[in-house]
């Protein structure tokens, strides 16, 4: 009896081990407003659902390469226009609704109708018929060649929903992904749980919970505390060197796509005079903004572009930190006493702690800054959405959106025609070499403009337990795919 007793005791701690090692906690600094990455565009959405509970027809990997997704392979025609997308067979929604090519032309012609809100729905403003050739087969067709469809449709906005459940999508979302919506705790948790019918094979992980943890102190207590396995895009860069000297974690530091700047409202006095933004842009200091709020852990810029991107232009020295010529440019603009101006400052540390040394930099040059904090609720609403501010700080985090700046209507206000212009012409190019050069003249104008103040490229501060494997280094997109993240050791 005591023998069996025994062996059902180490049965039972063996199933326990195999679980602990197949649940995964992961830190979360902000929560997302809601969990449709076709609806909203804050980035948490995506760091949660995207290639875990949602994918598309391809799919974006950490080296911010295009794979194949939903479409196992494509074939495109001699002119660029015309995609033919081969879809895999026997996938299922969580719900369990089939999926089929007639999913595709629903959540594209969802994304571009009149009244989306689907927040980059220039995405699918080039196409001009979706053509249903099988349910395994679909034609999209674009009004031109562009050269970057393709990466865009792996972007989150883009993912494959199904008509009867995409209403609900935003808090309880259904796709076709490694792992399913379990339940949500606001403002404490999001948990999925693994698909074992995902038609590309069933991920290591059993579950996983991301836990919301807005404090950075509370963050590094939750991980020393043990409560945490893995913080993504650890919030408190001031204390990696406590991880760096501990074995029993590992610290890895990359980049995002995020252009991190001080978003200035162009249509609004005294910001719509360029001798206005010219000053600030020279009251700036990089240095120290990169040193006081990043710790040094972020890459100075002078436009909206990766440093990391081969045509990137550094537009750096455009503007160098000099508060005498700064001055000039306030007093040559009829400002020479100075004004007082609103900071609305969204939740993100960078964010806050930036736009402090940001309202110390202006106020030297007579420029006195009043910050508001705000939610990231409040902030879309006011500055996303209605352009109800003067300046802000966000970071960018889409890759290659410089083509916003061509959008009058989009909340810095930035109405220009030549760059609309250049723009223009990079939809059209399908010569790389030409692509190249139209990047680069269109990164020199916006400097040149001073459209906003350009800050540094957000960094990345994965840390996470030294047996967790398959954690992304960067941040090419917003995601924390977690289809091949397990524990070394794990079953």
């Amino acid at each position: 009896m005591k023998c069996l007793l025994q062996i059902m005791m180490i049965w039972l701690s063996g199933i326990c081990a195999s679980f602990g090692q197949n649940t995964i906690n992961l830190g979360l600094q902000l929560e997302p407003p809601n969990l449709d990455p076709t609806s909203g565009a804050a980035a948490a959405i995506d760091e949660v659902v995207y290639g875990n509970i949602f994918e598309g027809l391809v799919r974006i990997n950490q080296k911010g390469e295009v794979v194949p997704g939903l479409a196992l392979f494509w074939e495109l025609s001699t002119d660029g226009r015309s995609y033919v997308f081969h879809l895999a067979d026997g996938v299922k929604f969580h719900d369990g609704e089939l999926f089929d090519a007639e999913d595709v032309r629903y959540s594209f012609n969802r994304a571009r109708a009149a009244g989306s809100t689907n927040a980059k729905k220039y995405i699918f403003e080039p196409i001009v018929n979706i053509d249903v050739f099988d349910p395994l087969t679909v034609m999209i067709t674009l009004n031109h060649a562009r050269t970057d469809f393709l990466f865009n449709l792996g972007l989150g906005d883009a993912v494959i929903v199904n008509e009867s459940s995409a209403a609900n999508n935003a808090f309880n979302p259904i796709g076709t992904g490694p792992f399913k919506f379990d339940k949500w705790v606001r403002g404490n948790s999001i948990n999925i749980v693994r698909n074992d019918n995902y038609w590309g094979g069933a991920p290591s992980l059993v579950s996983a919970t991301f836990k919301i943890i807005t404090d950075p102190l509370s963050a590094y207590t939750a991980m020393m505390a043990g409560d945490i396995d893995a913080f993504p895009n650890y919030p408190a860069p001031e204390n990696l060197f406590l991880f760096n000297n501990d074995a029993n974690f590992e610290v890895v530091i990359g980049l995002t796509a995020g252009e991190t700047i001080l978003a200035t409202n162009n249509k609004k006095a005294p910001f719509d005079d360029i001798l206005v933004r010219k000053a600030m842009a020279h009251a700036i200091n990089r240095t120290e903004l990169i040193n006081g709020a990043m710790f040094g852990n972020a890459v100075p810029i002078g436009t909206h572009f990766a440093p990391d991107h081969p045509d990137y232009v550094d537009m750096t020295e455009l503007y160098p930190h000099n508060l005498s010529k700064a001055r000039e440019y306030l007093k040559d603009a009829g400002y020479q006493d100075g004004f007082t101006v609103s900071l609305k400052l969204p939740p993100p540390i960078y964010a806050r702690r930036t736009g402090e040394l940001i309202a110390y930099q202006l106020e030297k040059i007579g420029i006195h800054v009043e910050i508001e904090n705000m939610e990231w609720a409040q902030w879309i609403d006011q500055v996303l959405r209605n352009r109800n501010f003067d300046l802000t700080i966000v970071s960018h985090v889409e890759p290659m959106d410089i083509n916003i700046y061509a959008n009058a209507n989009y909340y810095f206000g930035y109405d220009n025609q030549e760059f609309q212009k250049i723009i223009a012409d990079i939809d059209e190019s399908s010569d790389p070499r030409l692509t190249s050069e139209l990047y680069k003249k269109a990164q020199i104008k916006i400097a040149e403009d001073a459209v906003n103040g350009y800050l540094f490229q957000l960094g990345k501060y994965g840390v996470w337990k030294n047996n967790v494997r398959g954690m992304w280094d960067n941040y090419p997109i917003r995601s924390n795919d977690l289809r091949n993240v397990y524990f070394e050791g794990g079953n």
